[in-house]
């Protein structure tokens, strides 16, 4: 397992909070009154590019003002010591079912350990993400509807929307199990007839969720659904639109949203990040690619991206003129060396890079996960964890080092 101090992850869980606090500020004021731009603190042109920005969204405001309900803040530690946001999540987040997982079987191979020591437990997450999905019903009734919206079983993730809905005793659904009425309310098909659904823990990316409105090929979605959602008749979690927050050139601007909207500084401070769309800024990459990492605005996985230190001469010219031909599309990062754990291989123990993904829940309360999913770097001296590349995860125990 990895071990974090208790004290050093209770200033984590606050910084997290205020975090997210001001992202979903940020996207409600991007899709209303746009404040921020007014203000000239954000640019009107990256939003103007924006690829996750949804024009269906605007002069609109979900409950509570709350659009990212469930969020993964990507965190790194690097070799002196001091942590920092690496990305934010904030579309479609996974990996928890791995972060409860690994806490299973950890509790079955270590029991004593569990006895002995005050580790955080993380086992309440499903009844908290009940009680928040809950909360957001439209109705005020003692047991809503909720439903878990999944692409289907080819689906990579498709394991934990089946777990996660199991162990909050919701129904897994598919588009084809719903239906938007004429009266702009979604109704889950039944054997006993249409059953109202009030609200949906979508896993499906915004382009497909409803063909009446994006994708007009998508057999994922649901007719109809954004006019349900719009008319407040169902509650959506992640709300439709919540992506635009979720682009690597505006995590460079997180601090400022953070001041602009809290008056506070930001107490999680983000790795220095070079915006490729400001001249001066793209000059300075494009003459020290070789030391950068380069990543591509909207991608996920870790795909996309350039590792100069690890790349080829060609690599490095392919991707400056990827940067030249499309500048608001990357931003670059000088290369960190990320913190390392002891890792079990066969018999070996060996350090192996990692980062920590923390799941803030964000409702009528703010919650964050003790810990969270730690992911791992599988092969020596490679820093990436992403799971859809070979990365492995581990459990993440929050304890009260002086108790060791």
């Amino acid at each position: 397992p990895r071990l974090i101090d208790k004290k050093e992850w209770l200033e984590i869980e606050i910084g997290l909070k205020q975090r997210v606090k001001a992202l979903n500020m940020f996207i409600n004021d991007l899709y209303n009154d746009q404040n921020i731009i007014k203000d000239g603190i954000f640019p009107a042109d990256l939003l103007h590019k924006s690829k996750n920005f949804l024009p269906q969204c605007k002069d609109f405001t979900p409950p509570l003002g709350v659009w990212a309900h469930i969020c993964g803040s990507d965190l790194v530690r690097d070799n002196e010591g001091k942590v920092y946001v690496l990305e934010d999540n904030l579309r479609v987040p996974s990996g928890v079912s791995y972060m409860l997982e690994n806490r299973l079987v950890m509790k079955r191979v270590f029991p004593e350990m569990f006895e002995k020591y005050n580790i955080l437990p993380i086992d309440d997450y499903p009844s908290q993400l009940y009680d928040m999905l809950a909360n957001m019903s439209p109705r005020e009734i003692e047991e809503p509807e909720i439903v878990v919206l999944t692409p289907g079983i080819y689906n990579s993730a498709y394991f934990e929307h089946a777990y996660l809905a199991q162990q909050m005793g919701a129904e897994l659904v598919e588009g084809s199990d719903l239906v938007v009425n004429d009266d702009d309310i979604v109704y889950m098909r039944t054997i006993e007839g249409l059953s109202r659904v009030d609200v949906i823990y979508r896993r499906i990316d915004d382009e497909f969720l409803d063909p009446e409105v994006f994708n007009p090929e998508s057999t994922l979605g649901v007719p109809g659904l954004m006019r349900a959602w719009k008319a407040g008749n169902v509650a959506l979690t992640n709300a439709p639109g919540s992506g635009v927050a979720d682009d690597k050139v505006v995590y460079a601007y997180v601090p400022d949203i953070i001041k602009y909207y809290l008056n506070e500084d930001a107490l999680i401070a983000n790795v220095p990040t070079y915006k490729c769309f400001i001249d001066e800024e793209r000059e300075y990459v494009l003459n020290n690619i070789e030391k950068m990492v380069v990543k591509p605005a909207n991608e996920s996985g870790g795909y996309g991206m350039l590792i100069g230190p690890h790349a080829t001469p060609e690599e490095h010219d392919e991707f400056r003129k990827l940067i030249t031909e499309d500048p608001r599309n990357y931003v670059a990062q000088p290369m960190l060396i990320l913190s390392t754990a002891p890792t079990l291989f066969d018999t070996k123990v060996e350090p192996r890079h990692l980062d920590l993904r923390p799941f803030v829940l964000s409702g009528k309360n703010v919650t964050v996960t003790a810990g969270g999913l730690t992911r791992v770097a599988m092969r020596k001296g490679s820093t990436v964890v992403n799971s859809s590349q070979g990365g492995g995860s581990k459990d993440t125990w929050i304890v009260d080092m002086e108790s060791i």
